[in-house]
This record gives structure tokens, C-alpha cells and sequence, in this order.
């Protein structure tokens, strides 16, 4: 969409607007140098400017905008705002149908498809289009005048919902794009909205914290957030789309659906990627016959969980347009393509028992044992059952057949249980009314799902507090582990966070395992972690609902931690992605007198309490790149090398991705070496 030459101007332009007095005159190459980063964010997953750097242009649109409401426009990146709560979803019909692929399992079936797509056609060998059968929810949408003016689901394949608003939410889809150029007036493109793994494994992350059960897979989550009727909670959730198909289009005054500029399927994907849309033009591969597709998909499927979104199968089409007209279609699927599925994530197995487990916030979780049972390549055999109400919504039984399901690196689901193959030896599964390792009286709020232990003493809460804190995104002490949280605790050296810098060496030494060695590098591992940035230990500290992200946001408003106590629940719903929930946590836990007296007595132990603030560089050597550190480096420790990638304008990456442009390999590099390796491939 932006060739190399636009590319450095609307970078230029954009460091130039971040250091000047953005005014009214301004507006139009403001909205220009806005989409631009939007289109390197959503769809080329590139981005060349910060978040923070984004935001400071956006509100400066914004605020241009709200003093002269007459000169917004209806793709003006501002007018992706939700609108507030949707009052009912109109039932829209589909310019053309949305019909279903025929599935095929295996290599026979392909053969036989291709067998009769030549037969049909009088060819003897067919040029196809292969790309990712993307796991989401179908979505249709309609630009007229080269504005987007309508997003439908699938609903029946004839009618389904409208959902413009919530579409206009996903910023991977362009408000606006230059249909016009090609002398197309109205077209209809097909696509699948969905949530990318890692957007996925956090929106379960936040459902979990909210005492809700997680979705199994991103399908589900992506069909549910088209249907939420407040627009602003849609935004929150990340979606973006893969647009793949154009079913209709309008041109010259004359309505077609077939070619305008256009002859095969890929050029058709060619076109979407051209003007702004996140298209598979970088996954399809064209190929001539059928043997060469069925090559192309087993060596695709063994890549399918180094991509940053699920799919489970291929997508093969016809490539050329009018054979594809030619070939047509029978009352339920089209001629020219078919789905290949992958081999299925799914399995079934038997519920055996269950465990309850508290959590470091006194949560009790019900943890299912199943009979052990291979999915997607590994072997489950425990599987989380949530809370009380999932068990009561999956309505599950000991003794019963379940089935489970795997999506990729997600960590297993039960879908369902059998009732129907019940024998009548079957127990009923009773949540306890006490703490199952204290016996303190469970409690569950009304507004909660999740039975919780108040008994903050609770040594299951404390033992795990402690490993929260010392894991590696809280305060990274390394060799210290898990397992040495237990074993210090079981033997009285550790019952409090403090108490991690006050251990009795002397005693520590005499454990089997601790060597010379091992308590020099632990005792370093310790000190260092006292000059961890103040966003670390707030993350650490375990508040309830606090994840890194908001801990970055409290760290970054404050001098001093214990600024907190004097923030009321109002000041701090004024912090970027703080809600009513979270103030209250936050809230609570800065006026908790045991916490208090916690944190002074880590700032009393040499802990980082005092937020060592940092210019944004907004115009370095390494604007717009950014880089991962994985191994040890021989002249300067990560944390230098990450100091001066950030002082000199670029951005560090917690893994590998798309996003990164640089992986920096020191010696025993782990598994982001190995990943970015296969990401190559």
C-alpha cells in the first residue's frame, strides 16, 4: 500500500508533527500519518513509531477535531470510537450468499475434488491458490465510494447480523480504501475476524483474574466479541481480520461479480494487500495440479503453531476467475475450493477426579484428573475446571466421558461431557465450603464466580505470593524457582517476601544441592533483583487485577510507591486502561496496613521504591526497530544492551514475532533462538 518512497516521507512527516504545534491547518496529513501507522501496526505487524508516540498524534487529532466538529470525516481515525451501547443488531441481507466449503480429511479427497474440477473444465491440470483456513468468525463487509459503510456476520449465509459498529472497532480493517482508482463503486469483500495468539492468551488472562472461566480457542472469543453490544469493550479486545474473498463488485455502472483489473484469485488477494487490507497475500502459495497442493499443505502443517494465529486447515481455489464462474456451485458449497482440515485437536477421555488448588489471591480452583490422553501431540492429564459454575455449565460428572480439545500452544479445554453415556455409577462433584489447606471458611462475592480463602496466612496463599514474586516477570531471581519457594518454606527459612533477602546462608549450605557455587549465584541473583525498575516490584507485589501492563502505568505515574497512598479510587480511574475494578484493588491494597508495613520493609532491605523515569526518544539511530536479547553477552550484561537499544530510540520485544527486527543471540541462546529460526523457514 505505501511503496518505499511514502514510507520515509510519512515517517519524516511523523517525527517532524511529534516535536512541533500541531494546528488545525494540519488535520489532513495528520489523518494521512495516522492510517500509515496504523496500516504498519494492524496489518504489516511493523510498527515504526511507539504506543506512547501514536497516542500524542491521535489526541492531538482529537482535540483539532472536537473544537471543529464540522470538518470530521467518516474515515477519520477518531471515528473508530465506539459509539456507546448497540440497542439491537439489524438483520442484513448478503449482496451475494455466504455459502460453506465442502471439508476434506485427507489426500484421497483432494484427489477426487481436483479429479472433478477437471473433468468440468476439460483441462488437464488446474493452477490453484492455496492459504490458511483462518480459525475465526465470518464477517462481509460493503464499501461504497471507497468508505467502509457496513460489516455483517455470516448469520445464516443469506442474513446476518449487522455489526458496522463493532466492525469499525478492528483497526486492521481500513475505514476508507481507493476502490475508486480501479473504477469500482461498491464491492463486497469476505473475511474472518479473529483473535492472534497472544492478544488471545491475555483477554483469557484477564477472564481468569475476573474469576471467569477462559474460552477454549480464539474462535469462540472472536464470535462472541462481534456480538457484544458496547463498542468500547470490542476496541479493548484486539480483534483484527484476514480479508480473503471479493463476492461482488459494482463498477462502471454496471453490477458483476466477476473481474474488474482482476483475472485470478491471487491477484484478487493482491488487490486487498495493495490498498491497506490484512490479506494472505504473504501465506497463499499458487501452484499448478494437485499433487503440488497436497505437498504445499504437510509441510504448512508442520509450521502451524510457529504463527502468531490459529488456523486448522487450508483453504485450495480455483485460481482463475472465469473458470471459477465456470465451475459454479452446487445449493450448499462452491465447485472451485475446498477446506482441508488438519488432524483434529480434539480427543476424548474419562474424568476421573478432581483436585481444588489455592491460588496466591485465595482463589480455589478445581483442577480435573482425566485419563491421560495425547491432543495435538501432548499428553493431558490434568486439566483446570475454572470455578464452580463451569463445572455446573459443562455439567460434569466423575465417571464421565468428556471431551477436550487442544488449540495450539492454549493450554487444553473440556468442551463437553456425555450425559448420554452415563452408566449410573457417576458422583455428583461437590465444591468444599472450607480452605483445603487451612480449613479457614471459603467465601464467594456475589459479583464473583470464584470460591476464594480471606485467610491471607493461608500458607498455600503465601507460598505462592512468593513464587510470584520471584518468577521472572516480577522480579526475575533466577535459580531460586519454585521449588526452592517450597522446599525454604517447608523448612521454616522462608514464610515472607522479605524474608528472600534475609535467608541463613550458613544453613542453606548445609542442604543437599547447594553447593559453593549455587548459593554465590542465588546471593547475586538476590542483590541484583533489588535494583529491579519499580514496575517489577509493583508487578511482583501480586495486587489483584494488576498485570506488567498496568504495573508499567502505575510505575510511570508516580515518584515514589507509596505515592499511592494518597490516591483516591477517582484519581487513579484516570490512569490509562484503569477501571472501576482495578482502582478498587489498587485502592485497597495501598490502604492495607500489612501491606504498607511490607513495602517499607523492602525499601528497608535496599529494594527500588523510586521510579527512575526515562526520556521517550523519539528520534534516534534505532527509531522505528526493535530488538530481543536471548543468551548471555560477552561484553555487557541484556539489561545494558536493552538500556542502549531504548536510549538510542528503539523498543525491546518480550519474544519473538513478526514485530521484531532484530533477535541479539549471546552464548546458550535458548528457545527464542530456535523460534526465530523456524519463523524464518
Amino acid at each position: 500500500m505505501y511503496n518505499e518512497s511514502q514510507t520515509k516521507t510519512l515517517q519524516h512527516q511523523t517525527v517532524e508533527y511529534l516535536n512541533k504545534q500541531i494546528n488545525v491547518a494540519d488535520i489532513e496529513q495528520l489523518r494521512d500519518i495516522l492510517r500509515f501507522h496504523e496500516y504498519r501496526y494492524y496489518v504489516q505487524n511493523n510498527p515504526l513509531i511507539s504506543d506512547a508516540e501514536y497516542d500524542i498524534l491521535y489526541k492531538a487529532l482529537e482535540k483539532i477535531e472536537k473544537g471543529n466538529p464540522k470538518l470530521i470525516t467518516a474515515n477519520s481515525p477518531t471515528q473508530r470510537v465506539g459509539i456507546g451501547l448497540i440497542k439491537d443488531f439489524p438483520k442484513i441481507e448478503h449482496l451475494v450468499p455466504m455459502l460453506s466449503l465442502e471439508n476434506s480429511y485427507n489426500a484421497d479427497d483432494l484427489l477426487d475434488w481436483d479429479r472433478k474440477a477437471r473433468e468440468l473444465s476439460g483441462l488437464d491440470i488446474v493452477e490453484y491458490c492455496i492459504e490458511p483456513k483462518f480459525d475465526g468468525a465470518s464477517i462481509s463487509l460493503i464499501y461504497e465510494d471507497d468508505i467502509l459503510v457496513r460489516g455483517t456476520t455470516r448469520g445464516d449465509g443469506v442474513v446476518g447480523d449487522d455489526i458496522t459498529p463493532n466492525t469499525k472497532q478492528i483497526k486492521s480493517i481500513p475505514l476508507s480504501a481507493n476502490f475508486s482508482e480501479l473504477g469500482i463503486k461498491q464491492i463486497e469483500i469476505r473475511g474472518e475476524v479473529m483473535l492472534n495468539k497472544k492478544n488471545f492468551a491475555a483477554y483469557n488472562e484477564s477472564l481468569i483474574a475476573e474469576g471467569n472461566a477462559p474460552l477454549a480457542n480464539p474462535r469462540n472469543a472472536a464470535a462472541g466479541s462481534l456480538r457484544i453490544k458496547d463498542t468500547a469493550e470490542v476496541s479493548r479486545r484486539k480483534l483484527e481480520a484476514f480479508l480473503y474473498h471479493v463476492s461482488y463488485i459494482m463498477g462502471n455502472g454496471q453490477k458483476t461479480t466477476g473481474n474488474v483489473q482482476l483475472s485470478t484469485h491471487s491477484s484478487m488477494l493482491e488487490m486487498l494487500w495493495s490498498l491497506g487490507f490484512k490479506s494472505p497475500k504473504k501465506e497463499m502459495l499458487v501452484v499448478k495440479g494437485i499433487q503440488a497442493v497436497i505437498n504445499h499443505i504437510n509441510e504448512f502443517e508442520q509450521l502451524r503453531d510457529t504463527l502468531d494465529y490459529e488456523i486448522d486447515g487450508m483453504v485450495i481455489k480455483v485460481n482463475d476467475l472465469k473458470l471459477q464462474d465456470q465451475l459454479g456451485m452446487t445449493s450448499h458449497h462452491p465447485r472451485w475450493a475446498i477446506a482441508y482440515k488438519f488432524k483434529a485437536r480434539q480427543a476424548t477421555s474419562k474424568l476421573i477426579g478432581i483436585e481444588f488448588q489455592v491460588g496466591r489471591t485465595g482463589a480455589v480452583t478445581p483442577v480435573a484428573k482425566i485419563e491421560p490422553v495425547s491432543v495435538g501431540g501432548v499428553t493431558v492429564g490434568s486439566i483446570s475446571v475454572h470455578n464452580e459454575d463451569y463445572i455446573t455449565d459443562k455439567d460434569l460428572q466423575l465417571g464421565d466421558s468428556i471431551l477436550i480439545e487442544r488449540s495450539g500452544d492454549v493450554i487444553p479445554q473440556i468442551v463437553k461431557s456425555f450425559p448420554e453415556l452415563r452408566t449410573g455409577t457417576e458422583q455428583k462433584i461437590v465444591f468444599p465450603t472450607n480452605c483445603p489447606v487451612c480449613n479457614h471458611a471459603l467465601v464467594k462475592p456475589d459479583e464473583e464466580a470464584v470460591w476464594r480463602c480471606v485467610n491471607i496466612n493461608c500458607s498455600a496463599q503465601v507460598v505462592e505470593r512468593i513464587i510470584h514474586f520471584v518468577s521472572k516477570d516480577a522480579m526475575d531471581i533466577r535459580s531460586f524457582g519454585e521449588a526452592n519457594v517450597r522446599k525454604f518454606y517447608e523448612m521454616g527459612f522462608l514464610k515472607t517476601i522479605p524474608e528472600i533477602y534475609t535467608l541463613p546462608w550458613d544453613k542453606l549450605a548445609a542442604l543437599e544441592g547447594f553447593g559453593e557455587k549455587s548459593i554465590i549465584n542465588l546471593q547475586a541473583a538476590i542483590e541484583a533483583s533489588k535494583r529491579q525498575p519499580l514496575n517489577r516490584l509493583i508487578y511482583g507485589l501480586g495486587i489483584r487485577y494488576v498485570g506488567e501492563t498496568t504495573a508499567k502505568t502505575l510505575a510511570n505515574n508516580v515518584t515514589h510507591l507509596l505515592d499511592f497512598v494518597n490516591n483516591s479510587e477517582e484519581d487513579l480511574k484516570q490512569l490509562e486502561d484503569v477501571g472501576v475494578k482495578v482502582a478498587k484493588s489498587i485502592y485497597t491494597f495501598f490502604h492495607d496496613d500489612e501491606n504498607i508495613k511490607l513495602i517499607k520493609q523492602l525499601e528497608e532491605l535496599g529494594l527500588q521504591l523510586n521510579n527512575e523515569k526515562k526520556e521517550l526518544v523519539r528520534d534516534g539511530n534505532l527509531t522505528g526497530l526493535t530488538f530481543l536479547f536471548t543468551g548471555t553477552l560477552n561484553k555487557l550484561k541484556r539489561s545494558e544492551g536493552e538500556a542502549m537499544v531504548e536510549q538510542n530510540g528503539g523498543k525491546i520485544l518480550s519474544g519473538v514475532s513478526s514485530k521484531l527486527s532484530y533477535l541479539v543471540v549471546g552464548e546458550d541462546a535458548g528457545s527464542k533462538l530456535e523460534k526465530a529460526k523456524n519463523w524464518e523457514q
